[in-house]
């Protein structure tokens, strides 16, 4: 792997152009009056939409659900179903950096955008790029129209981070496959039809040669879903057991034993997807500040906020500007995760000290609905989503500082001989 230092990275003398493009301001334009026609634009205070993507009760969530698939069709309609997708699978054909536009305008608007993101942002690029024709023909088109959601079956309890360490087995039967194990931290596993699994096929090689990925219908015989309730009284995760569950042959997605190429894809967007994305902005902490009267403390920490704020979008800025010039993404997004980490950890806990004892209140009993103290117990999701912030360091400390990497003897050894806790 090529190590980038820091010259490449943040090259002296590199102008970065923070104004739209003519090319930008069309398409932001065009994104501006097709919401406008289509959706209700919020005001920049309001905070009230925060919590709508934390429904307190699994209807709750299938409600959402259903009023998103709505929004995803209605924006299929106008062409924004999947801005950056090739237009031969029902995309517009546009860079990722112009799609991020019109993802930066709906956000200021009271829709339901986030729910199909896992499919949109993740399972369908990664069905571009290791599908076969028949996957490509089968699952794309219903994902994009909303009518099937996805989940993503990495994490288990003994492989979180060493993702490679997983032991969700897959043994060959005949045209099948017979799937055994468990996955945990699973997102909106209670409401997907369908998901990308990681599966042990090949226990004699080093772990990440032997793994496969497989697209698993989740109504399965065999597959259990176990909702996971949140301190905040969400259900976004779940557990998933897979008890002799037949998977068929044509399942297997990008080859056999080739499933760590898969799961690299797949995390590769989906970190992208945590570093381009939000959960509140700065007017709102204004709103908030202004409200309940801000002190001497309070305001050396809105300060701090506001250009750690600063500091995100600029950066933001070089990564849109290395997109535009058509520059491969390297560490940038590492440490653009990491700074999107290091913000929310901020925020969630200003927040709270801003709230006073109303941060104790929660739901009805919250003048607020429990929506800022829901920023604070929610800042760890971006710290963990995507990769760790110690795996986010170890890439900078590979490819930025050029250090020498970690001793990791279970990388060529056979799996079946590790040890297993």
């Amino acid at each position: 792997m090529p190590v980038i230092g820091p010259d490449q990275l943040f090259p002296k003398g590199d102008p970065v152009d923070f104004d739209d493009t003519p090319e930008e301001a069309a398409v932001r334009s065009e994104a501006r009056r097709f919401l406008d026609a289509h959706a209700t634009r919020r005001a920049d205070h309001d905070s009230s939409h925060l919590g709508n993507h934390r429904p307190a009760s699994i209807a709750a969530d299938r409600e959402h659900r259903a009023r998103a698939a709505a929004w995803q069709r209605t924006k299929l309609d106008g062409g924004w179903g999947a801005p950056s997708w090739p237009i031969e699978h029902g995309g517009r054909g546009l860079s990722p950096h112009l799609a991020a536009l019109f993802a930066e305008e709906e956000a200021h608007y009271d829709v339901s955008a986030r729910y199909f993101q896992v499919g949109l942002a993740m399972v369908g690029p990664t069905l571009m790029a290791h599908g076969s024709p028949e996957q490509l023909e089968r699952f794309v088109s219903p994902l994009l129209r909303g009518e099937e959601m996805w989940c993503q079956l990495f994490s288990e309890p003994g492989a979180g981070s060493d993702l490679a360490g997983l032991a969700t087995r897959a043994v060959a039967d005949g045209d099948e496959y017979i799937v055994s194990g468990q996955k945990v931290w699973t997102t909106s596993a209670h409401l997907a039809e369908f998901g990308i699994l990681l599966a042990r096929t090949d226990p004699d090689v080093p772990k990440h040669r032997g793994i496969s990925a497989f697209l698993v219908d989740m109504s399965s015989p065999g597959i259990e879903v176990r909702p996971l309730r949140q301190i905040d009284g969400a259900v976004h995760f779940n557990e998933v057991f897979f008890d002799e569950v037949r998977v068929p042959a044509g399942a297997l997605l990008g080859g056999f034993n080739a499933g760590w190429g898969v799961a690299l894809t797949m995390l590769n967007f989906e970190r992208s997807a945590i570093g381009g994305g939000g959960m509140i902005e700065w007017p709102q902490i204004m709103n908030l500040a202004r409200e309940r009267g801000a002190g001497p403390i309070d305001r050396q920490d809105l300060a701090r906020l506001w250009t750690r704020l600063e500091l995100l979008r600029f950066l933001g800025y070089r990564v849109r500007t290395a997109i535009t010039r058509g520059d491969p993404l390297g560490p940038e997004s590492s440490v653009m995760k990491l700074a999107v980490s290091a913000f929310y950890e901020d925020v969630g806990n200003v927040l709270m000290g801003l709230q006073g004892p109303n941060g104790t209140l929660w739901s009805d009993s919250d003048p607020n609905r429990g929506v800022y103290t829901g920023v604070f117990l929610s800042q760890w999701a971006p710290r963990i989503g995507g990769g760790t912030d110690q795996v986010q360091r170890n890439i900078i400390g590979d490819r930025v500082l050029e250090l020498p990497a970690e001793p990791r003897p279970d990388k060529t050894e056979v799996f079946k001989n590790l040890p297993r806790s």
